[in-house]
């Protein structure tokens, strides 16, 4: 095993895995993070992906000095501290594993993994390389949307009370039309589930960081509306599921009922988050991501009423960074808070959130969700 030392006049090194959808997202971040945010100095150094064309088209365009096609070489050079994984989950406890072994510094797409066995040899490889000043996160993205960071805020604070239920659907239509083509993301052998991995799982981090608190008991449903979809070769059997649907029991007694969908026609991206407490409730939705709703249930009865909070304040997290109040920011600000919050525990040493094992308690709720629905929606206890 290597450390991961660089002298302190040098910027940290970053390689990412992986240059589609997620790629272009982290390199937009990698790019902005030190305009906007006092952090430690990066390079973009290497982008990689198996398309030695493609990946080298996404690197002059993206920011990156360079690309390569073998990740294997690029965890092993020594100007490389970082490693960026955002390749597709079936990749990631291999790439994961060895970048920590090798030293590096290394942030995770979510979900952490397609297996629990894998998420947990990430989570011990992780344990291993803390112990060495390596650092390590899983990228749960919109725990940094300013009005999502506001609520937990709030939560914490107590001005909503008791937390007694919350609701979260995370709905999409991309999938809707049957005749979408066959995916990586349709096949269970790479993908690992549907909109249960994929979507499913930022409402369940959503439910216990909010919360603070943890899912105990699960009882849930997964349905495949559309079992065909076209392939190169002809129509390809569908593998994973379209929909989930769960009931979530918390360590507190609160109850967080979740529902997630790729073929909820006319839903772009709608992540809606409700939290009901004894003394107020909160709603938010991704669709409007700047704005919060909020209600004060210890004010008069005939003052009461939800209450649209913009939160682009100076005071409001990772606001100050950008425009004066009122100029929104969108989705794309969420990982360049992301990456300046990771940045922040390397400076400091400190153990990030996201980490691992927080990712690896948001598997176990999956394949929770998976066992009931597999056992007619038998509640299951983790």
């Amino acid at each position: 095993m290597e450390t991961n030392e660089q002298p302190a006049s040098q910027p940290l090194g970053v390689a990412a895995i992986g240059y589609a959808f997620m790629g272009k997202a982290h390199s937009q971040a990698w790019r902005n993070v030190a305009a906007y945010f006092d952090v430690p100095a990066v390079e973009q150094k290497v982008l990689v992906g198996r398309d030695a064309e493609q990946v080298a088209e996404a690197a002059a365009r993206y920011g990156w000095k360079e690309s390569a096609t073998d990740w294997r070489e690029v965890i092993a050079r020594d100007d490389v501290h970082i490693v960026d994984i955002c390749a597709p989950g079936w990749l990631h406890a291999e790439i994961a594993i060895a970048a920590l072994e090798a030293g590096k510094h290394v942030l995770v797409e979510k979900p952490l993994a397609n297996s629990l066995p894998e998420s947990e040899r990430m989570v011990a490889a992780a344990a291993s390389a803390r112990a060495r000043g390596v650092v390590s996160m899983v990228g749960f993205n919109y725990r940094r949307v300013p009005a999502l960071a506001y609520a937990k805020q709030l939560i914490a604070a107590g001005r909503i009370g008791a937390v007694r239920e919350v609701r979260a659907s995370y709905l999409q239509d991309w999938l809707a039309d049957e005749g979408a083509p066959m995916t990586w993301r349709l096949r269970k052998e790479t993908a690992g589930s549907g909109a249960l991995g994929d979507i499913a799982s930022h409402a369940i981090d959503q439910v216990q960081y909010l919360t603070g608190d943890t899912v105990t008991e699960v009882s849930g449903r997964l349905h495949t509306f559309v079992a065909q979809r076209p392939g190169p070769g002809g129509p390809e059997e569908v593998t994973v599921d379209d929909a989930a649907w769960a009931t979530l029991s918390l360590a507190s007694g609160a109850v967080a009922s979740v529902e997630v969908s790729r073929v909820a026609t006319g839903r772009k991206n709608s992540l809606r988050i409700e939290v009901y407490g004894s003394e107020g409730a909160l709603a938010f939705d991704l669709e409007r991501l700047g704005e919060l709703e909020f209600l004060d249930a210890t004010a008069p009865a005939e003052e009461q009423g939800f209450r649209r909070i913009v939160v682009t304040e100076p005071g409001h997290p990772y606001a100050g960074a950008w425009w004066p109040q009122g100029h929104m920011i969108g989705w794309e600000h969420t990982f360049t808070h992301q990456i300046r919050d990771f940045l922040e525990a390397i400076r400091e040493g400190s153990a990030p959130s996201p980490s691992f094992e927080e990712g690896l308690q948001v598997q176990r709720v999956l394949g929770a969700i998976e066992e009931s629905a597999a056992a007619k929606s038998s509640t299951v206890h983790l």
